[in-house]
């Protein structure tokens, strides 16, 4: 019998009336181990109006109160972070210390959250003219919702949520149907805290819930992570509704490696960033740029390191990588190194055919290592998502840059060198968003914002940081006037105003 994923809607379980469900598979096992529920566009319907009617509170409930709940969940999911990643392991197959720190990086916005007093607090000036002030103030936006991917159940909607709902806002998660309880799961952590019924709402499903979000005309906001093409359509029909947007699309991010760099230093960074989750990440470095005459070496040491990496359930303690979250996708993974030679690519490493004994069935591919990629090869265009990483060569610094600026995403990017200058160039010239020195995935702390450029960005606002909680929240300037009682009246005037 297979467990039963339902909806959230308005403080409880809903198991929804569409009678469509879709399936949740095990990757280390293949086996179909849980049934999600997919919403019709009357369930997301009941979902927004459960939002819009805890708005009508929730928006006009005070900072204290609201930040009293947070750090109550935060408390929760502190004490609940184990069980949390034991969720994400089981569907999405990545190994138990990479969920857990997923759960504290997700834990790092609930932080800044529970400090939103902070950003929210205003500014006042008095005596802009005679007994004039002026205050600028924030305030929320109404029903949002976030449309996030697999490859972070837990961590990308806690990018969202904890400062929406901080702001004053109610909100509507629509999570990957591939791993989706740890949406649940969070969503009975915050009515544990106390957070009141239709602030947060869950609603499960394919493109029939994420269109009718994108078209409600009660959603105010929408934010969206995944690949290119959903955000550009994401970003398209939301804006063409009226309504504010975010929308973080794919990346290709390279790893510029020069000739006076540590080249064990960066064959660490390289292997780490390149195969960690299996490569199931927005900020994997899947392309090392190696200048001048260090590449051969540097394929070496990387090649060195790869061939140890061990393979197995992400359950296993022994294991450093896991499966892939599904066969379609491992499958696509592997088309792109069975294809790499004939597109001039030299294999150094083939993960292709990799199984795990006694878990033949589980969605299983090896480290794959492609050198001296053509930039015409589909292994280097594309975001392939999987333990794949390309290295490409390049005679000096200004051709390595050339290249990676000539890439159409720009999400993070990474430099190693012991030259200052070199890095600093580096990091004014390159057009990306994160860029890392010596550091191979540059996803900013909390109060920083995460945000790439070019086509792995859609809208104007980076996730969390200031920008989230200036997406989450409109300004409104007052201008006030208390008369002094012994003012004379001034009479019409019906020239421009002025300040006096």
């Amino acid at each position: 019998m297979t467990h039963l994923v339902t909806h959230w809607i308005g403080g409880k379980s809903v198991e929804g009336a569409s009678g469509i469900h879709g399936p949740v598979t095990d990757p280390a096992t293949g086996a179909v181990t849980t049934r999600v529920a997919f919403a019709s566009a009357e369930e997301v319907d009941a979902a927004v109006a459960a939002a819009k009617e805890a708005y009508a509170t929730w928006g006009r409930s005070s900072l204290a109160r609201r930040t009293e709940i947070l750090f109550r969940f935060r408390a929760l999911l502190d004490a609940h972070r184990d069980d949390l990643a034991a969720l994400i392991t089981a569907e999405h197959g990545k190994v138990h210390s990479d969920a857990l720190g997923e759960v504290a990086r997700g834990l790092e916005i609930v932080d800044l959250a529970c400090g939103i007093t902070v950003q929210l607090k205003g500014e006042l000036s008095t005596e802009v003219a005679s007994r004039v002030d002026v205050a600028a103030i924030r305030q929320p936006l109404g029903v949002v919702a976030g449309i996030t991917p697999f490859n972070f159940p837990a961590m990308v909607p806690m990018w969202m949520f904890p400062l929406a709902i901080a702001c004053g806002n109610t909100f509507v998660l629509k999570p990957s149907e591939k791993d989706p309880s740890a949406a649940n799961r969070l969503a009975e952590l915050l009515a544990e805290a106390g957070l009141p019924d239709g602030v947060f709402n869950v609603v499960h499903g394919d493109r029939t819930a994420v269109d009718r979000l994108l078209e409600h005309p009660d959603v105010k906001a929408v934010s969206f992570v995944g690949s290119t093409p959903i955000a550009r359509h994401i970003h398209a029909t939301a804006s063409a509704h009226g309504k504010r947007v975010q929308a973080l699309g794919g990346a290709k991010n390279h790893m510029l490696v020069l000739p006076d760099a540590d080249l064990d230093a960066a064959a660490d960074a390289a292997v780490s960033a390149a195969y960690g989750s299996a490569g199931e990440r927005c900020m994997a470095i899947s392309a090392v740029v190696a200048v001048g005459g260090v590449g051969d070496e540097l394929v070496r040491r990387i090649r060195e390191r790869a061939e140890k990496i061990t393979i197995g359930p992400g359950d296993d303690p022994a294991s450093e990588m896991g499966p892939l979250i599904t066969k379609a996708h491992r499958d696509k993974v592997a088309s792109y190194v069975a294809n790499a030679a004939a597109e001039g690519c030299e294999v150094v490493l083939d993960g292709t055919g990799y199984t795990v004994e006694g878990y033949e069935d589980g969605h299983w591919i090896g480290i794959s290592l492609l050198d001296k990629v053509p930039v015409t090869a589909k292994a280097y265009q594309d975001e392939i998502f999987g333990p794949v990483l390309c290295v490409l060569r390049a005679a000096t610094y200004e051709e390595g840059l050339a290249l990676i600026n000539a890439s159409p995403f720009g999400n993070g990017t990474a430099i190693f060198t012991r030259d200052g200058g070199a890095a600093r160039r580096f990091q004014l010239e390159v057009e990306a968003g994160m860029v890392g020195v010596n550091v191979p995935i540059p996803v900013p702390v909390g109060y920083h914002s995460f945000g790439g450029w070019k086509d792995s960005l859609f809208g104007d606002h980076h996730v969390y940081g200031n920008d989230g909680t200036h997406f989450y929240t409109r300004g409104k300037v007052v201008t006030t006037r208390w008369p002094d009682p012994a003012d004379t009246p001034s009479g019409v005037d019906l020239g421009f105003p002025r300040n006096h």
